[in-house]
């Protein structure tokens, strides 16, 4: 079916999709007491992902989460990475329930890191980014700050790489950068 025939049948798939990734610095190890309450809330957040409006993929291990893959070969850094339909999905989900509640109880669990350690980026509809891409993104992002190429929720891009998108993000919830 032709872009111009899904269209006229209501059927829009959109040429690209949001990837994102985030990063954290543990402050204790994963099966310490002091982040039973984060390793126990996993299993629902990530739940509550995969049933969002926009939600597209996650990156997981076999374990259903991405706890145990590595990330610039530093075993303190956790990932998480997945791919929306766009900003709105994922600040929709990101900013309310139990997604919203861990990102309120972050400094319990991560350190405070100055580098950028969220990016997002466009991709094509049906790409699944892998860890090196991701991580040459965030790369990207810290010495270029905001591009097309890699940005935040704060500078934002459309699709195509136009013009930046002011966004506004909840006090104390975003990415610093």
């Amino acid at each position: 079916m032709t872009d111009a025939a899904a269209a006229a049948a209501g059927k829009v798939t959109a040429a690209f999709e949001l990837a994102q990734v985030n990063l954290a610095r543990l402050k204790f190890p994963l099966d310490s007491p002091e982040l039973k309450d984060f390793v126990d809330a996993l299993d629902p957040v990530n739940a509550d992902a995969d049933a969002a409006d926009g939600f597209v993929w996650r990156l997981q291990s076999e374990e259903g989460d991405a706890t145990d893959i590595e990330v610039f070969g530093d075993q303190w850094l956790i990932i998480n990475m997945s791919v929306w339909r766009d900003t709105d999905a994922l600040t929709a989900y990101m900013y309310q329930g139990r997604h919203r509640e861990m990102l309120a109880r972050r400094r319990e669990w991560f350190e405070r890191v100055r580098e950028a350690m969220v990016t997002l980026w466009w991709v094509p509809a049906g790409h699944r980014p892998t860890v090196a891409e991701a991580e040459a993104r965030l790369l990207h992002l810290r010495a270029n700050g905001p591009t097309p190429y890699a940005f935040t929720l704060r500078t934002a891009f459309p699709a195509q790489g136009a013009e930046p998108v002011g966004f506004a993000v909840p006090e104390g919830l975003g990415c610093s950068v």
